[in-house]
């Protein structure tokens, strides 16, 4: 009967007996995107800070203890991570994840640990909360999250979180990502993580007056 009653408002399709979702998902999840605030007011930014590094750029949120791509922007010669838009991702394989985990009040951390854990994605993937936890008080002291091949081995991302006084939902962060011969071996280059930081002030600028 469920199914029936999707297909009939046109959410999924049924192929010789088999159902798969339509496209009227792309419609739906376009019009929530379009609401945001954060999205009107950073796209714009993840596209320049895009040409300006040569590397992939996002735009990530919080919902229901979840990282979500909400934007991405990427460089005719950049290096795509099969990353699509509106992609969901367990916080702690990102760094974009861990700038917004940042942003959270520790008990908020807990709980969403409590509710996904904190499963491996590669060997480099934080599984425990103690080191969770060290990292995230590195990240409130530097201003940005690295991800260091904990999601997929060779991609490495530098990650800002966009600081917002009026604590407007969804929190939100910005990232490069790309080889990590790129991104830098054993740091982060410093002309990659001064674009960023610049993308995100100009964000927070502007989203004060949105």
């Amino acid at each position: 009967v469920y199914l029936q009653t999707l297909q009939s408002e046109g959410y999924v399709v049924n192929e010789d007996g088999e159902y798969r979702l339509s496209l009227r998902f792309l419609e739906v999840g376009g019009e929530t995107r379009k609401r945001l605030s954060i999205y009107q007011t950073a796209r714009s930014e993840v596209d320049a800070l895009s040409a300006e590094t040569g590397e992939v750029a996002n735009l990530g949120v919080e919902d229901d203890g979840k990282r979500v791509l909400l934007y991405t922007s990427e460089p005719s010669e950049g290096m795509y991570d099969n990353s699509p838009t509106g992609q969901y991702t367990h916080m702690h394989w990102t760094a974009l994840g861990k700038a917004l985990f940042a942003r959270l009040p520790d008990d908020r951390v807990e709980e969403i640990v409590d509710e996904h854990d904190l499963p491996r994605a590669t060997e480099n993937t934080i599984t425990d909360r103690a080191s969770l936890f060290e990292e995230l008080d590195r990240i409130r002291e530097r201003g940005y999250s690295v991800e260091n091949e904990e999601r997929r081995e060779g991609i490495k991302s530098v990650a800002v979180p966009v600081n917002d006084d009026r604590d407007r939902a969804p929190i939100s962060a910005v990232s490069i990502s790309g080889p990590k011969r790129r991104i830098g071996e054993d740091s982060v280059d410093d002309d990659l993580l001064d674009a960023v930081k610049d993308a995100v002030n100009i964000i927070e600028l502007k989203y004060k007056h949105y």
